[in-house]
């Protein structure tokens, strides 16, 4: 079957991957589509560092094929969408409603691929680049067959992390300001949560000018070009003279993660979803802080997949969440280098693998 796998030089498409059968609590899927996200190119240039031979790929949507022992939820034929977060669902995070920290939802991936005899992991316990995948029971999300997969594979990454950082970590209340600083995939999805939240003003912020009419479309009632302006921060002031109730920073860099804690109000919190390079350090004004000013980590949108995927599928249906609008472009997975250099240069909202068209 063909899939885009990484040695450790480069990341290309073969067509010879294999893939074991689902083992109890498990689930192989067919897949049908798969968004083309940041942490995949993150993963290529080193960024975040992954064990290789890998099978990239994480965040999708399929067809069940078949069930290991002990799965009851899905059944062959179900469409789902996959999550990355393959927690185990027994230990204390995971009874306290916390998946994502679960220690053993990160940090241990398997290899349920062969090729030419040799085996290769897989990325985020996912690997939705590839035909077929097999996942944790709990990673597969039945989906309504009303919700097209192309769209149903952004929910598992781009969706979670986004909304998921507005309503689960933020918590973002009716009547209050946002300020999102880059508006691509991932900033998006906070734009809409924030809109979905009710927040009253929704800044965004990117140096691309040619995002606005689509940071619009998903909940921004303002745009600042930093590109147009000698200091974002002072022109974001201007819509917001205080600063902002919430700052959801979505590149991953440390002098914009700066900015985003200097555009607080008091008792404002800044969440952190941009990833830089592991050992990166950031700086700031300790005494900016001490007005009941919090920095959050967030992992994965604080998301509880099972819950949240169904849920979002809902509002899709409900006209509420956009997914469709987020798919800008489709390629085969045989244009992967064209995905990855669309995305890397922020042509497309997100790129997405289709496969078996």
């Amino acid at each position: 079957m063909k899939g885009v796998i990484y040695d450790g030089e480069q990341a290309r498409v073969v067509d010879d991957l294999e893939v074991r059968d689902p083992g109890p609590g498990e689930v192989l899927v067919g897949v049908r589509a798969a968004g083309l996200c940041h942490s995949d190119l993150s993963v290529i240039d080193g960024t975040i560092p992954f064990p290789v031979p890998v099978v990239l790929g994480h965040e999708g949507a399929g067809v069940v094929e078949a069930v290991g022992a002990g799965v009851e939820h899905v059944v062959p034929g179900d469409h789902v969408a996959l999550s990355t977060l393959a927690n185990c669902g027994a230990c204390a995070e995971c009874d306290r409603g916390r998946p994502t920290m679960c220690r053993k939802a990160i940090g241990m991936p398997g290899k349920p691929f062969r090729r030419a005899g040799a085996r290769l992991f897989n990325f985020a316990s996912n690997s939705a680049f590839a035909e077929r995948t097999v996942v944790k029971a709990v990673q597969a999300v039945k989906i309504p067959r009303e919700v097209p997969l192309t769209s149903a594979a952004l929910i598992g990454c781009g969706v979670l992390t986004g909304v998921g950082a507005v309503l689960n970590r933020a918590r973002v209340d009716r009547g209050e300001s946002v300020v999102v600083i880059g508006a691509g995939g991932i900033g998006l999805n906070v734009l809409q949560g924030a809109r979905i939240a009710g927040a009253s003003v929704i800044v965004a912020v990117d140096a691309n000018p040619a995002r606005e009419a689509m940071a619009r479309r998903f909940g921004a009632t303002h745009f600042v070009d930093a590109s147009a302006v000698p200091d974002a921060v002072k022109a974001v002031k201007e819509i917001l003279p205080t600063g902002a109730d919430h700052t959801f920073e979505c590149v991953g860099s440390t002098r914009l993660i700066r900015q985003a804690i200097d555009l607080l109000d008091r008792h404002g919190q800044a969440v952190l979803l941009g990833v830089p390079p592991a050992t990166a350090e950031a700086s700031f004004l300790v005494s900016s802080l001490y007005l009941d000013k919090s920095v959050l980590g967030c992992r994965y949108g604080s998301s509880r997949p099972q819950r949240d995927i169904a849920l979002y599928a809902r509002l899709y249906r409900e006209g509420r969440l956009l997914l469709d609008e987020l798919v800008t472009a489709r390629y085969g997975v045989e244009d992967f280098a064209k995905a990855a250099d669309d995305a890397h240069h922020g042509r497309v909202a997100r790129a997405v693998l289709v496969f078996g068209e």
